[in-house]
């Protein structure tokens, strides 16, 4: 017998950059990598669209988005938990 193992969705750790829409937040997710050819440590980003049911992330929060199935042209990304509230200024 074979059996199926669930697929490992992926996580990533970033910042919400934008909370207009309804349902969806924008997460600014930041990662360093080596240059190839100078050595230098460079910070790479990437922003994803994340699906926010009951719209309770806002901008600033730091938040945990989890890779899910296609739930529009943009989205393939539900946020899952909240990592640190944003600082109130």
């Amino acid at each position: 017998m074979t059996e199926a193992k669930p697929a490992l969705k992926r996580t990533l750790v970033g910042k919400v950059v934008s909370d207009k829409r309804t349902k969806t937040v924008t997460v600014l997710v930041e990662r360093r990598v080596k240059h190839p050819i100078y050595d230098k440590i460079v910070i790479k980003s990437s922003k994803y669209h994340a699906h926010d049911e009951n719209g309770e992330y806002k901008l600033g929060d730091l938040i945990e988005i989890t890779e899910s199935r296609p739930i529009s042209k943009t989205k393939n990304w539900v946020a899952s938990r909240l990592v640190q509230k944003a600082a109130i200024v």
